[in-house]
């Protein structure tokens, strides 16, 4: 197995499930930054947010539906933050488009 979440996506390496549905997997964080802090991957491997093209776009779109029932759920009502990063100098370090959700506390700005 090449991806990480991949691994995860497939159920080969186990994760904390905050939410699942065809097309789109939603985790806890194994190193947490926030109080809250999933991490939500579309199952089908997208490399990071440059390999988005109106072929495979929709998927975003409903990782986001499903951020916004994530946050209904967990009650992230005083705010959160999705955050994905792209490429080596973007912080990226999982080759697989994924989006950090993070709440439970003030979210500073600049984030670093």
């Amino acid at each position: 197995m090449d991806c990480l979440f991949c691994g995860i996506a497939g159920g080969e390496i186990p994760s904390t499930k905050v939410y699942e549905d065809e097309q789109v997997l939603a985790f806890r964080d194994i190193d947490p930054k926030a109080p809250f802090h999933a991490v939500v991957i579309p199952k089908r491997h997208i490399g990071s947010a440059a390999e988005i093209t109106p072929e495979n776009s929709a998927v975003v779109a409903h990782i986001y539906e499903v951020i916004a029932e994530i946050a209904r759920r967990e009650k992230l009502e005083k705010g959160f933050r999705v955050v994905t990063n792209c490429g080596e100098e973007g912080g990226q370090t999982v080759g697989h488009l994924h989006f950090h959700l993070l709440a439970g506390r003030n979210l500073g700005w600049p984030p670093g």
